[in-house]
């Protein structure tokens, strides 16, 4: 299994594209350097009217598969 962290910072503007449909992907560059590709609906739970804030993790298994996708600080 990976777990790859990453912290995004996202205002309610920059959210707002997503939620539009003119982004699909969100591609962030993890705490180990790798840069990361994921649907832009994968942050839907996490959206406040501030934006998208905090630390995030992502566990995945041996298939490369997603298993988990939570936030787990500020």
């Amino acid at each position: 299994m990976q777990t790859v962290y990453f912290r995004l910072s996202l205002t309610a503007e920059q959210i707002r594209s997503y939620y539009e449909g003119v982004a699909r992907q969100v591609v962030v560059r993890a705490s180990d350097g790798r840069r990361v590709q994921f649907p832009a609906q994968w942050l839907r739970r996490f959206v406040t009217l501030e934006g998208v804030h905090g630390l995030f993790e992502m566990r995945f298994g041996d298939d490369r598969k997603l298993i988990d996708f939570q936030r787990v600080g500020d």
